[in-house]
């Protein structure tokens, strides 16, 4: 139209990206990944050998959960989560929405029960933060985590979140692997009950030297347990028993430990059982009379007769059924 003069739209430049606007970006993504690292790091060295997964399950059967087959299941979860939240950092999946804030959340609960465990038995062993992959005491985890939970909140200051697209299909995708990966890796042992024995045992060698028991092992309802020091699932089991002894001291259990003496606190350092009733027993020769060819083994002792046996000495020492086989006539 005449008169009327149409403007050229102005195209500005787009201003340059300073240093800091990198440096962010690199800084972000660097923490993104190492905190994603760590996570993977944590489950696989919790789940890779059935030892590694004992000792993480038997954390919440300290924690007052009285059944293996729940603490097994809880520990299964917790595995599957640090996954599911090393994959949603490496996908942005629901970053400011949700994973951040479950990652602080998470790592608040692991600073508060590290804090009890040095309470209890002081700054020592293995947290298990790592397995036995990688040895860390309470205190130093605690470090860890505070660390992790720093970086996370750095994170949500300063990286950019660019979700990719389909994050609400891939929630449910990458949940259910995550969740489901350690159930296919190490099944759920269900078969918790001892062996049925019935067979008597000679249990006079225990008290023709000094020192001798206490009590007298020889009448009544006993589960002992026979133990070499140096013996790495004789330490599994000991860890295990001195838990249920903590939760459930009603249950009569007694250790019998055999080997050189220069090991005994190392057996207590790592296992934290030495306030379980136990004899430090030197004569090997009768020790293996009583018994047996192999060690750890756990006899369920009936006035000399032994009803049970855990042979598989970790699973088969559940309180529940402890409590049900005392109550027996």
């Amino acid at each position: 139209m005449e008169g009327l003069e149409l403007e050229n739209p102005v195209v500005r430049p787009t201003p340059p990206k300073s240093i800091s606007f990198y440096m962010k970006r690199i800084t972000g993504a660097i923490l993104l990944i190492v905190l994603a690292a760590v996570f993977f790091y944590s489950a696989w060295s919790k789940i890779y050998t059935d030892n590694a997964f004992d000792s993480f399950q038997w954390t919440f059967l300290d924690l007052g959960i009285s059944s293996v087959i729940l603490a097994s299941f809880i520990a299964h979860f917790m595995i599957g989560f640090e996954i599911l939240l090393g994959l949603f950092l490496l996908c942005h999946i629901y970053l400011k929405s949700f994973t951040y804030k479950a990652i602080i959340v998470l790592l608040s609960v692991f600073i508060i029960y590290l804090l009890v465990i040095i309470l209890k038995q002081g700054n020592t062993g293995n947290c298990g933060c790592f397995g036995d992959q990688l040895a860390m005491k309470p205190l130093a985890a605690i470090w860890k985590n505070l660390a992790m939970i720093a970086a996370t909140l750095v994170l949500w200051k300063i990286y950019p979140i660019k979700p990719y697209k389909y994050s609400e299909i891939a929630f449910i995708v990458i949940s259910g692997i995550a969740l489901t990966v350690p159930f296919l890796l190490r099944l759920v042992y269900i078969g918790t009950d001892p062996e049925k024995v019935e067979k008597p045992i000679d249990l006079a060698p225990l008290y023709k030297y000094a020192p001798a028991p206490t009590e007298d092992l020889r009448t009544g309802k006993h589960i002992i347990a026979f133990m070499s020091l140096t013996c790495p699932h004789c330490k599994k089991a000991a860890y295990l028993l001195q838990i249920i002894h903590h939760e459930h001291p009603d249950i009569p259990i007694y250790m019998v430990l055999a080997g050189s003496d220069n090991f005994i606190k190392k057996f207590f350092d790592e296992t934290h059982a030495e306030g379980v009733p136990h004899i430090y027993y030197k004569h090997s020769d009768d020790f293996m009379k009583m018994a047996g060819p192999s060690v750890p083994s756990i006899f369920w002792v009936n006035n000399c007769i032994v009803e049970y046996k855990s042979t598989y000495a970790y699973y088969q020492l559940d309180p529940k059924f402890m409590e049900q086989w005392l109550k027996k006539k």
